[in-house]
């Protein structure tokens, strides 16, 4: 999804018989919708004299959201380009032994983006929810409700990218970072449910 692309033709293509954007791509735009939430938060409290105990925080929460936000939009398009990539290796040729070889390989090298994408995406996501945690109590009172909403969405978005994480992991050759990917996403996703909760104990 380009910057300059409308909603509604993200969402035409999306139900399209095409194979990409999918599940990835729509993980990582419900956790910009996330990002985006915390500073619209953070611009309706910063300059307030009633908050600005907080100014500081609120600064640098937009600071650090955009960061999140513009991880997350790059990453609609990393997800659907990781995923036309191992599209790709599966419908390559597998007739002889070498071209099997070739395929496996391709495959194996298509899942390493595949797998990378939405795990980005999940280390982004959780960013994002450590920001919301800190402006809970912090930030315009009145909008308490939009950053539970931004924790539901951050959360959402690494429950859906988590299954694309793991969905690539056994093609991967190198197994160690297999290993690794996996344990980081299951490291991630209990975090995210912590946050979470913290988040939403008083909703």
């Amino acid at each position: 999804m380009t910057e300059n692309q409308k909603i509604i033709d993200f969402l035409n293509e999306l139900k399209s018989a095409a194979p990409a954007p999918g599940g990835g791509a729509v993980a990582a735009l419900t956790g910009a919708q996330g990002a985006a939430l915390i500073m619209m938060v953070a611009n309706l409290t910063v300059g307030k004299k009633k908050y600005e105990e907080y100014e500081e925080l609120n600064q640098q929460t937009l600071k650090e959201a955009q960061e999140v936000l513009t991880k997350l939009i790059r990453g609609i398009d990393e997800d659907k380009e990781a995923f036309t990539g191992v599209s790709d290796a599966y419908a390559l040729p597998k007739s002889t032994e070498e071209e099997k070889a070739a395929r496996k390989a391709a495959i194996a090298e298509a899942s390493v983006a595949a797998g990378l994408a939405p795990l980005n995406a999940c280390r982004a996501a959780l960013a994002g929810l450590h920001l919301t945690r800190e402006m809970i109590g912090k930030s315009n009172k009145q909008l308490v409700s939009d950053l539970y909403v931004a924790a539901l969405n951050l959360n959402a978005c690494i429950q859906a990218a988590k299954m694309n994480v793991v969905a690539n992991t056994p093609a991967l050759t190198d197994r160690k970072q297999a290993e690794e990917w996996n344990r980081e996403i299951a490291s991630i996703v209990e975090e995210a449910n912590k946050l979470t909760g913290e988040i939403l104990k008083d909703a």
